[in-house]
């Protein structure tokens, strides 16, 4: 393929100055939005927050052990 690389080009460089920093922005507040959305509902079901990557006990009834 001859022609400049995509990053060479104006659309190139428009998504890694512009649009890659914005979704890795989004992304993080997605992140914080999860983490205190889970906080708040953990809170009101009086349920204790499970470290990260281990799995929960499963209940009676609960296919899926949350």
């Amino acid at each position: 393929m001859s022609g400049p690389s995509f990053f060479q080009t104006y659309m190139g460089q428009r998504f890694y100055e512009t649009t890659m920093p914005g979704l890795v922005r989004e992304l993080k507040r997605l992140n914080d939005n999860l983490e205190r959305l889970v906080a708040a509902a953990e809170q009101l079901t009086g349920n204790k927050p499970s470290p990260s990557g281990e799995p929960r006990e499963q209940m009676p009834g609960d296919s899926e052990g949350r």
